[in-house]
């Protein structure tokens, strides 16, 4: 599924594409916005967005096999709640 699709879906029940798209654009730049901020969204059931500070550290070109040094970053991490977990264990295939 792809934002489109979300979209689409949105429209089955607010019932304007227009609206649908907005619902979805608000929500993700709200999600981003807080993010930005370095604060977490957590919706119960479904999962926690944060920022996760990932420490610098020595890789390896793998071209060459030289040494690089890699710049500490902050970049978003989810983690699934209960509900999402269990849902998707649950899930036939």
């Amino acid at each position: 599924m792809n934002k489109g699709d979300l979209v689409n879906a949105v429209v089955s029940v607010v019932g304007k594409k227009k609206t649908a798209e907005e619902a979805v654009n608000c929500v993700l730049e709200t999600i981003t916005g807080a993010l930005k901020k370095d604060e977490a969204v957590t919706l119960v059931g479904f999962g926690t967005f944060k920022v996760f500070k990932r420490a610098a550290r020595t890789g390896r070109n793998p071209q060459t096999g030289k040494a690089i040094k890699i710049k500490a970053k902050k970049v978003p991490k989810f983690t699934a709640g209960k509900k999402l977990r269990d849902a998707v264990a649950a899930a036939k295939k």
